[in-house]
């Protein structure tokens, strides 16, 4: 993080190593804050879409307005910061998700299924936000050290990833007291959350760190000033355009379907074969220690190693995780390895595979390619999700960890190919 830009790089100046600095530690706060915030949605939001709406069918549409919401919102996001940099942006996503968790409360109070989905799509923005936060640190970053400063910001979501669901003691105590639905609380306190996120990261990322960096690369020789069209469209040629750009949104995609449709359903196999509530959250947290707490190593070895070599190791974890999980489906703790395995090569594969996607196409571009990769990635997130339940029903809980493993066949065979070579652009 703390490495010198090379000389003659405006990198290199020192306004703007004083920039990336202040970006960093703006980042990192509005991470842990806003993850806080976006955590009580995947665990009271689920309760509370249940108690809500009274119908499995409208939960389940409530359960997955996060990841809607978030594949909704983050194109929009990424060509709002093109136009005018990543603080308006990503606080704009924080103050979505602010109104979604407002509009849950009402849900509760209200009993309302409509005010639950929208509130549900609106907290989209925070899960939005939380991915492009990843990009926005490597606006500044010096090249060697890319990937793990895009590393350390996916890292500090591990915090509200592991406490951001346990904020119902809390928001039960605070609904107690004032009068509210129980499960109305925790959302209270997630409103509060997110709107100081949002200004925290308006006040802090000033100047823009993407503004700045678009200042130094506008008169840089190169196509980039041709590209200055927003949609996905748009996104869809520049990525085509970019062989590296191509495979990197490929191994995004491909790994986070397997890791959505195979976490999605363990708790279910778990509890199909007796285990209970507390047996199941741990192995969801071991799953969720395996994608963040070794993100900076990742993003290390990224950095010395090659981004597509550490991503070809990811696959080899995906597929070991795909291995424990089919043969031992039987035994808890083998499913609990498994999905620590899973969640590890989710984030051996996410951090190089989205540093290189970023780092494919030119400076100026890099937003809307950036919201593209997320826009595909929580695209995935849903259909995994949705179409996980009925394969396991039918397959059983070996033949989805199977499934989840054969992901990486096309990744291997196209690194293989070497279909990812290309000039990038730094």
């Amino acid at each position: 993080m703390g490495a010198a830009a090379e000389p003659g790089s405006w990198l290199a100046l020192p306004e703007v190593a004083a920039v990336r600095r202040r970006t960093r530690t703006t980042l990192l706060v509005g991470q842990v804050l806003g993850s806080l915030g976006v955590g009580a949605a995947p665990s009271v939001g689920v309760l509370l879409a249940a108690e809500v709406a009274h119908s499995e069918t409208w939960a389940g549409v409530a359960r997955a307005g996060t990841t809607v919401g978030a594949a909704l919102l983050s194109l929009p996001l990424a060509a709002l910061a093109a136009r005018h940099g990543r603080g308006r942006a990503l606080a704009l996503g924080w103050w979505l998700a602010a109104a979604g968790a407002g509009l849950l409360v009402l849900a509760a109070v209200t009993v309302s299924v409509p005010l639950l989905v929208l509130g549900m799509l609106a907290m989209g923005g925070g899960a939005a936000a939380q991915l492009q936060a990843r990009f926005a640190a490597t606006d500044l970053a010096v090249p060697a050290h890319r990937a793990r400063s895009l590393a350390l910001v996916v890292w500090v979501g591990t915090f509200g990833a592991v406490l951001g669901p346990n904020m119902g003691a809390p928001g039960e105590a605070l609904a107690a007291r004032t009068g509210l639905p129980p499960l109305s609380g925790a959302f209270v306190l997630a409103a509060a959350l997110l709107a100081v996120t949002g200004a925290v990261v308006l006040a802090g990322l000033r100047p823009d760190p993407l503004r700045l960096a678009q200042r130094h690369t506008a008169a840089e020789p190169g196509p980039a000033a041709r590209h200055r069209s927003a949609g996905l469209g748009a996104a869809l040629r520049l990525v085509r355009a970019a062989p590296a750009g191509r495979f990197a949104l490929l191994a995004l995609v491909l790994a986070h379907v397997s890791m959505v449709s195979v976490m999605t359903m363990t708790p279910v196999h778990l509890s199909h074969q007796g285990d209970g509530v507390t047996v199941i959250g741990l192995t969801i947290s071991l799953h969720v220690l395996g994608m963040f707490a070794l993100a900076p190593v990742v993003g290390a070895a990224a950095d010395r190693f090659g981004r597509v070599p550490v991503i070809v190791v990811g696959q080899g974890v995906l597929a070991a995780a795909a291995v424990v999980g089919a043969v031992g489906a039987d035994s808890t703790v083998a499913v609990a390895v498994a999905l620590t395995l899973l969640g590890l090569g989710w984030s051996v594969v996410t951090v190089p595979a989205s540093t290189l996607l970023s780092q494919s196409v030119p400076a100026p571009t890099r937003p809307l390619v950036q919201g593209l990769g997320d826009t595909a990635m929580n695209a995935a997130a849903a259909l995994g999700a949705l179409v996980s339940g009925p394969l396991m029903a039918v397959l059983g809980f070996p033949a989805l960890a199977t499934l989840g493993g054969a992901v990486v066949v096309p990744v291997l065979w196209l690194a293989w190919r070497g279909a990812h070579r290309a000039p990038a652009s730094a």
